[in-house]
């Protein structure tokens, strides 16, 4: 019996290592999306609109910070760990150079924090929500999403992260009752993410051998010059897409934020599926484009295809669907939020548009063609935002958003084509072909 269950197609493609990688990527994100969607509609009951739009904001403004303490490495990280796959000594050198440099990005990042704060006044009306939610700081410094990533072996991860998702929707749903209590949403799910963390951190270093060392500060110093162009690449890109909520908060009220917040939940876990479908691509895209280039521009159209037909079914699925979303998060007919997520239902279908032109940047190293082009369509985004946002409000912000992503594929194009037209032309150049073979 086991042996028939074994030939089945399904098992035949989980020994791909990029369809494996895909899988388990998806059962993280799909148990991130899962517990948002859960927790989501449990915090505004408890709550209430106006502050959930607070614990919203503070979350987007950790989320900007976070890009200091990423600082590029879940971009670099699974590369470097991807090429290094059988080399233990140089494994446990760029795993402890990683982890120990995004930890004291986290510290610096939290003086930052308690600078602004408490000395020029910024985050005066949610600085105590902020405050307690600067633990996510450190969750982000002791992911190692990207490890497991780069060496395509995702199982242990996902079910750490599911694990620690379920803890804290338990503990949202156990301890916070009341809009006193709104808090501790962030901080809880910061201490959960740190608890399954260390167990992974634990299990590198003693089931996988790959040490965790103290490494020497000149390594670091030069790992963030490295990373320096990927950190503003990051930056921008972060802004482009997330820095909305911010820009709202000086047009709006914490009801508008709370009802844009609704929404823009809603839409970035939705937005993850390209980001998902990247990631599991990344790792084999490197080691295909140095081993067999025909073969990973193959890879590379499949891989474009698919994005393209999960955002179109996302888009689709939830414009139709969108009143209903609504009613379960919020447990009201709300028909702004409502409007906001029609709009931002197409997101994952334009952010798709742009996932070879990223796994080709990222695969080519060409971090000079990300910088300026995450700068050419932040700036965009900004404009854009400021503009309709004044006029329109949280409608016009996400309209903004929607056609950010139009500009990113556009601008990103056009770069890339400056810098790598060869490539370019020989993944074009099957793209509409029916003919070519896997």
């Amino acid at each position: 019996m086991l042996e028939r269950i074994s030939r089945l197609p399904f098992f035949y493609l989980l020994q791909n290592k990029s369809i494996r990688n895909f899988v388990f990527l998806f059962l993280i994100q799909s148990s991130n999306i899962l517990i948002s969607l859960l927790a989501m509609p449990v915090l505004v009951r408890a709550v209430g609109v106006s502050e959930f739009g607070l614990v919203n904001l503070s979350f987007s403004v950790i989320l900007l910070f976070n890009v200091l303490v990423s600082y590029g490495y879940n971009l670099s990280g699974p590369r470097n760990i991807a090429l290094a796959a059988d080399n233990s000594e140089v494994l446990s050198q760029t795993f402890s150079e990683i982890i120990w440099s995004k930890s004291l990005l986290a510290a610096i990042a939290l003086v930052f924090i308690f600078i602004l704060g408490t000395g020029f006044g910024f985050f005066e009306e949610y600085l105590f929500i902020l405050s307690w939610s600067t633990i996510l700081l450190f969750s982000e410094a002791t992911a190692t999403i990207w490890f497991f990533q780069g060496k395509e072996s995702l199982h242990w991860a996902s079910l750490a992260n599911v694990f620690g998702k379920l803890l804290y929707l338990g503990l949202i749903i156990g301890l916070i009752n009341d809009p006193s209590g709104s808090y501790l949403a962030n901080f809880f799910l910061g201490a959960t993410a740190i608890l399954t963390n260390l167990i992974l951190l634990a299990y590198i270093h003693f089931g996988l051998n790959i040490r965790l060392r103290w490494p020497d500060v000149r390594s670091i110093w030069q790992s963030w010059k490295n990373n320096l162009l990927l950190f503003f690449s990051g930056m921008t890109a972060h802004l482009a897409v997330n820095g909305g909520v911010i820009i709202l908060s000086f047009f709006a009220s914490a009801q508008v934020l709370g009802l844009y917040g609704m929404a823009e939940r809603v839409a970035m876990v939705l937005r993850i599926a390209p980001t998902l479908i990247t990631q599991a691509a990344y790792p084999r895209a490197s080691v295909l484009f140095y081993q067999d280039s025909g073969k990973c521009y193959q890879f590379l159209r499949k891989v474009q295809w698919a994005s393209l037909a999960v955002g179109l079914a996302i888009g689709v699925l939830v414009n139709l669907f969108a009143p209903g979303i609504i009613q379960l998060v919020s447990g009201k007919d709300l028909g702004d939020a409502v409007a906001i997520l029609k709009i931002l239902a197409f997101l994952p279908l334009l952010a798709g548009l742009n996932i070879v032109n990223m796994l080709i940047i990222l695969v080519t190293d060409e971090k000079k063609t990300l910088f300026h082009s995450t700068w050419g369509f932040c700036v965009y985004m900004l404009a854009a935002s400021v503009l309709l946002t004044h006029y329109y409000g949280g409608t016009g912000l996400a309209v903004a958003l929607l056609t950010t992503e139009l500009a990113a594929f556009l601008f990103t194009s056009v770069l890339l084509w400056k810098s790598k037209a060869h490539i370019l032309t020989e993944y074009y150049r099957g793209f509409f072909s029916r003919h070519y073979h896997s």
